[in-house]
């Protein structure tokens, strides 16, 4: 059976911001004991970081490591899910790893239904051996 053979079933597209780039294992393994086998992942960084970089104090620019920091970027996941309350589960999957979202440089969490979504099947309907 299909998500679209389920009446009310709608896939979600959800997509993190993960600012604590040293997390990405643990978030991604919570993510697939609840049922998430895979994501999509892109290194990425925001406006913040860039308009950081632009503004590096010239005694800065020749000593090895310090800027480092300030290009400290991020990773962008998405994956898509069954429906709202696996998207649901997979933010509390989420903060269990890194905290309250609500807190400063933690990350992004969002999702959105997806009104079209083909060639998604869940772990229990692939075959062995299918990614």
């Amino acid at each position: 059976m299909t998500d679209r053979d389920r009446p009310g079933a709608m896939p979600h597209m959800l997509m993190l911001v993960l600012s604590e780039i040293n997390r990405l294992d643990d978030v991604l393994n919570a993510w697939r004991e609840i049922g998430i086998p895979g994501a999509t992942i892109i290194e990425s960084s925001g406006i913040y970081a860039r308009e950081r970089q632009r503004h590096i104090p010239a005694r800065f620019l020749f000593s090895g490591g310090t800027r480092a920091g300030v290009e400290r970027g991020q990773f962008t996941l998405f994956a898509v899910v069954c429906d709202e309350s696996m998207a649901e589960r997979c933010l509390e999957a989420t903060e269990s790893v890194i905290g309250d979202l609500g807190n400063p440089n933690t990350g992004i969490f969002v999702s959105w239904p997806l009104d079209i979504a083909k060639g998604i099947t869940r772990p229990e309907d692939r075959e062995e051996g299918q990614e």
